[in-house]
């Protein structure tokens, strides 16, 4: 196979699951049949039937679709955000509130925008190992396409039936164009390039004026535009390093993703004022919760485009590629403990750190399990992962000053952890071959 062996402190995927609190926003008995959703049938990389018997034990949650898989895993994010947000604004005296319509709205926009460049960049490099007529494209390709029609519904329920439409029909145009230009980059097709490139320009011209008219010009025509060129710009260069093989790839992938929240905010600011909602998008609490629901998403899809790069190059974890995801994924561990650092003081900063790479280590011990096939490993690893719960429960009870209670918190956990394993278990199913 071509990656057996992953490091403990650099693969990392599953590792929101440190502030995966989404308490008991969802639960295991939530989740859907895949006969009912027409998803794959669960993975069949390990018999988790034997995983399970333990009393107490946890069961990985997947459908066979590494990124249907992941989009559930990142769906949570938003909600831990919102609870972490809200624990902190309570014990720290935040001023706002990041219950808002207002804050939900910059909230939801900052996570499907972000999450749309992220699945965009891994539909393209999946697009470049498997190639763009395969089965794992078409996965890729449907998983982008869900966000597509997440985000025209947020834009149906602000603008109506109407608008949301035109947005899909030009946002689905829009990412068929990303599609054609990585296509003609990996040919070394400039001419085909170009004429992208013009698509995509001509896009943010297009999308500048339908924000101005839905929000009743609250949103500028040019500031609008301005905002997407930049968006395809720096997306543009990130396929560009995705196709050479760069390592610059996913930092640059990150580069892109990051301008996605400041985006979102000034979406959320003019259409929150063009139809009166409830509260400031902007206040501090709410920009605290917008911010946590970044870092949370961005962890997600950092550490899956980590395991991906594992998975798919010579060498394995050993790999240029991987070392360089590796790093990229790291920046936004650091980034998150600092986020917790600057409300909770810089030794509990360092404590979360901690914490944070103690919990990775367990996923990167059943990650490496179902690489080598070995249950016992993997049935010690969710055991682990069980046993951190609590551990991270009091950790966030303590700094909150008990707003977050820990067996809020420990419960909560538990539904993260079996959906980031099932995803785990989804791209050992696709990726690692014999």
């Amino acid at each position: 196979m071509r990656s057996t062996t992953i490091p403990r402190a650099t693969l990392a995927f599953g590792a929101a699951l440190a502030l995966g609190v989404g308490l008991a926003a969802c639960s295991p008995d939530d989740a859907q049949d895949p006969e009912e959703t027409g998803d794959p049938s669960p993975s069949e990389s390990m018999d988790h039937e034997d995983m399970t018997d333990d009393a107490g034990a946890l069961e990985p949650s997947g459908t066979g679709d590494p990124f249907a898989d992941a989009r559930t895993a990142a769906a949570h994010m938003p909600e831990t955000a919102a609870t972490l947000a809200d624990g902190f604004v309570a014990a720290l005296d935040i001023p706002g509130d990041a219950t808002s319509p207002a804050a939900d709205l910059r909230a939801g926009m900052t996570h499907l925008l972000q999450e749309h460049v992220y699945l965009a960049g891994i539909g393209v490099a999946t697009a470049y190992v498997a190639g763009p007529d395969s089965p794992q494209f078409e996965a890729a390709s449907a998983a982008i396409d869900t966000n597509s029609v997440d985000l025209a519904d947020a834009v149906t329920e602000l603008a109506g039936a109407e608008a949301g439409e035109t947005f899909l029909m030009s946002w689905r145009a829009h990412i068929g164009d990303f599609v054609d230009y990585a296509v003609a980059v990996q040919a070394g097709d400039q001419a085909a390039a170009d004429e992208a490139v013009a698509n995509l320009t001509a896009y943010t011209e297009t999308a500048g004026a339908f924000f101005e008219e839905v929000s009743g010009g609250e949103l500028p025509a040019a500031d609008v535009t301005a905002a997407l060129q930049h968006h395809v710009m720096t997306l543009a260069a990130a396929v560009d390093a995705l196709a050479a093989g760069s390592p610059d790839a996913f930092d640059l992938l990150r580069e892109a993703a990051t301008h996605m929240p400041a985006d979102a905010a000034v979406l959320a600011t003019g259409l929150a004022t063009a139809v009166g909602l409830e509260g400031d998008p902007n206040d501090e609490a709410s920009s605290l919760r917008s911010d946590l629901t970044a870092m949370l998403g961005e962890h997600v899809y950092a550490a899956g485009v980590a395991v991906f790069a594992a998975y798919t190059n010579e060498g394995g974890t050993e790999s240029e590629p991987f070392t360089a995801a590796a790093a990229t994924l790291d920046a936004n561990s650091v980034a998150l403990s600092e986020a917790i650092g600057s409300l909770a003081g810089e030794e509990n900063g360092t404590a979360f750190l901690e914490l944070w790479r103690e919990h990775i280590g367990f996923f990167v011990d059943y990650a490496n399990a179902l690489a080598t096939g070995d249950e016992a490993a993997a049935t010690d690893a969710l055991a682990a992962l069980d046993g951190y719960r609590g551990g991270a429960g009091a950790f966030f009870s303590e700094i909150s000053g008990g707003e977050l209670p820990a067996d809020a918190i420990a419960d909560g956990l538990a539904m993260h952890v079996e959906t980031l394993a099932g995803t785990i278990d989804s791209l050992a199913a696709q990726l690692v071959t014999e």
